[in-house]
């Protein structure tokens, strides 16, 4: 892909399902790593608190504050010019009510820079998706396989029930969604679901008949030595550049070939 002249917005996306173009989108939690997603030219960031188990090391989401990912959607936005940037709602930030629900999403906003939010859930959420885009708030849905719920869920399972599935995909449009991503759910429910909606959706394990797809960034560049779901696809190899460099590193450096000549002022 080549770097977007544009900036992305929620009309860019609209078009591109209209014409058919995938959406290429990616997590991204630094502005180093931000930077590079820029210059690659896709087209979303989803800051997403997936940051809480591929930067911070913990098991689930669930921990992850509202004020860690206003810091992260911070300096992501500040990375970019053209990608879109969206801010992750974090577990307990939008479900206690509608007006702290619309609350946090402005602070995405106003404190992150993010261009919209996203929040986990169907028809449950619609009340918040409703106002928060009667706010002017850029609402992104998330259907399926919701991270937030794998207690609820009895772990990361992969979602089966196309009618209650394409209810909420339905349901979450007609609230001002303006996209939905559709995680861990199977290939020929996911294309029903995208034929039948007018808002793009994004795929994470979905299927192709996605209007675009998602990845978490440290998964797909092999920086996650825990477990790789089915769904992910490794386009590098980077924690094992890393660990050589590492260890290349501490070893010039014990032995004294480093700092050379070349490195002295």
């Amino acid at each position: 892909m080549s770097r977007i002249s544009k900036v992305v917005t929620v009309t860019t996306l609209m078009r591109m399902k209209a014409n058919g173009e995938k959406i290429v989108a990616l997590t991204a939690y630094d502005y180093p790593f931000a930077r590079l997603v820029e210059d690659a030219g896709l087209h979303l960031i989803l800051v997403g608190d997936s940051l809480g188990m591929a930067v911070q090391g913990l098991t689930s989401t669930l921990p992850v504050t509202m004020d860690e990912m206003i810091y992260h959607t911070r300096i992501v936005a500040r990375a970019t010019e053209h990608v879109m940037v969206l801010g992750d709602m974090p577990f307990m930030s939008y479900q206690t009510s509608v007006s702290e629900a619309v609350y946090n999403a402005g602070r995405f906003l106003k404190e992150g820079g993010a261009a919209g939010v996203k929040l986990e859930g169907g028809a449950s959420v619609c009340d918040r998706i409703r106002a928060m885009t009667e706010a002017g708030i850029p609402v992104q849905a998330h259907i399926g396989l919701t991270p937030q719920s794998v207690h609820q869920m009895g772990g990361f399972k992969v979602q089966r029930d196309e009618e209650r599935l394409l209810a909420d995909a339905i349901a979450v449009e007609a609230a001002g969604a303006f996209s939905v991503v559709l995680e861990g759910i199977p290939a020929p429910i996911a294309a029903n679901i995208t034929a039948q909606l007018k808002i793009p959706t994004i795929g994470i394990g979905a299927g192709p008949d996605c209007d675009g797809q998602v990845l978490v960034l440290h998964d797909m560049l092999g920086l996650n030595d825990r477990h790789r779901p089915k769904f992910v696809k490794q386009y590098a190899q980077l924690g094992d550049l890393a660990s050589e460099a590492l260890r290349q590193y501490a070893e010039e450096v014990q032995n004294s070939t480093f700092p050379g000549p070349e490195h002295c002022y």
